[in-house]
Formats: structure tokens, C-alpha cells, sequence
């Protein structure tokens, strides 16, 4: 079945207005920072469906978007999400699951099984996997880099959390089958992350960390583009 295409809506920026949301948005994301200690104060649903509506503009495999987002702020069910996700988390660190390598890593950030804020937030949203789909008419349908359009779709989620003065913690309890169970899930979808959503708590710290620099994480390989190293707003080519 062909798909209708339509005229691309762009908007051309001048290089002032491209180096200034570049420089802006990168200092905005530059102060976001992963959250365990979570206020109780209520955040508007509307907020969270805002996000995901967000999350599920992201690139997928086929464009079939294998992703399902599960909400709740249930205080029954958050209880029974932190029970669940703290006795697979208690086998890790006091069980012996985690390898040595794992809890040297671990150690320094001072995080252990407890995961009280899974009650304290007012909203936890789990991103499920679509391993395949149905089609129309309940026929098997096959997904395509369901990991990588998943993982791109959650980067954007705390994003946009974060665009809108929102927190989170990226939470992955191993292993997180219980929540195809407990959310009551069907059989094409796994637990791909977790979310905890909220504002931060008053006393809330976090880990005075380091982001590796552009030098760490860019490599360039061939003869640059002739505008690539334009320095200053508008200035032209350079040589």
C-alpha cells in the first residue's frame, strides 16, 4: 500500500537564529540531571501526555512506532510496581547478580535496592517494546530496529520532561518482566525503561558528575565541509 506524500513544512533559520538555539538548547539540557529524590506535589496529566505525544514523534523502523506508553498514578499499583522492582533489585545488589565490575561502577553514585520514589512521584509512565504488531485485520505484523526507534523515542521523553520543568530517572530494574504482568501487557510487549515523573524534592542532590567533553565524544574523519568551521553569527564562508 502506497503512502500519500505531502510538501515538507521547513523553516529555513539564518545562522544567528541556528547558533542561538543551538547554544541555548545545549545549555538547557546541559542542566538536566537524572533524579531519585522526587517531591509528592501533583503535575497535570495533561503534561504527561504531552511528552509522550512528544516521544512518538520520533524516527522508527518503517515508521510502524513498536512503542506503547503505560501511565499510572495509582497509589495501589505504584506500591505494587516499587514491591516488585525493589525485590529484583535487593537479589542484585545483596544476591550476587550484579557483577563485581557492575557494583564498583555503582558505588560511587551511593545507589542501592531501595526505590522509595516510586511512591513519592505523583506519575510512573513504562515504555514497553512492540517485539511485532497486528495488522487490520489481527494478522502478525513485523517491526523493524525496534530497540533503536524505542531507545530514540525515550531520549526524547526526558526531553521533553525537561523541557517542560519536569524530572525523571531512567529506571531499569533487572529483569523488568514483572511489569508485563503487573500492567497486565500482551504478549508482543517487553519492558523496555521506566520512568518515575515529578517534580524534585526541595532537598534533593544529586552527584557532582562530569559530561565528557566534544573531544571524548566527536570524531571527525575526511576534509570538513567549506562552511563547517564558520565562527561568529552570519560571518560567511571562511577559508
Amino acid at each position: 500500500m502506497s503512502v500519500t506524500m505531502i510538501p515538507h513544512e521547513f523553516t529555513r533559520l539564518s545562522g544567528d537564529e541556528q547558533r542561538r538555539r543551538a547554544d541555548a538548547f545545549f545549555e538547557e539540557m546541559d542542566r538536566r540531571r537524572s533524579v531519585r529524590l522526587f517531591s509528592d506535589e501533583p503535575v497535570p496529566r495533561h503534561l504527561i501526555e504531552q511528552a509522550i505525544r512528544t516521544a512518538s514523534t520520533a524516527p522508527s523502523g518503517a515508521h510502524r512506532q513498536p512503542w506503547t506508553f503505560v501511565v499510572t498514578g495509582d497509589p495501589e499499583v505504584k506500591r505494587q510496581i516499587r514491591e516488585a522492582a525493589e525485590e529484583e533489585e535487593r537479589v542484585n545488589y545483596e544476591g550476587g547478580r550484579l557483577p563485581e565490575h557492575w557494583r564498583q561502577a555503582l558505588e560511587p553514585l551511593g545507589t542501592d535496592w531501595h526505590k522509595d520514589f516510586l511512591e513519592t512521584v505523583p506519575w510512573v509512565v513504562v515504555l514497553f517494546e512492540q517485539r511485532f504488531g497486528f495488522d487490520a485485520a489481527g494478522q502478525k505484523m513485523h517491526h523493524f530496529y525496534v530497540k533503536e526507534s524505542c531507545g530514540i523515542a525515550a531520549g526524547m521523553f526526558i526531553t521533553a520532561l525537561h523541557h517542560m520543568g519536569l524530572a525523571t530517572l531512567p529506571h531499569t530494574p533487572s529483569p523488568m518482566a514483572f511489569l508485563t504482568k503487573l500492567l497486565g501487557r500482551p504478549r508482543n510487549e517487553r519492558p523496555f525503561c521506566m520512568f518515575p515523573i515529578g517534580f524534585p524534592a526541595d532537598d534533593c542532590v544529586v552527584p557532582d558528575l562530569e559530561r565528557k567533553t566534544l573531544d571524548q565524544v566527536l570524531v571527525e574523519i575526511g576534509e570538513s565541509p567549506r562552511f563547517s568551521r564558520q565562527i561568529g553569527p552570519d560571518t560567511g564562508p571562511t577559508t
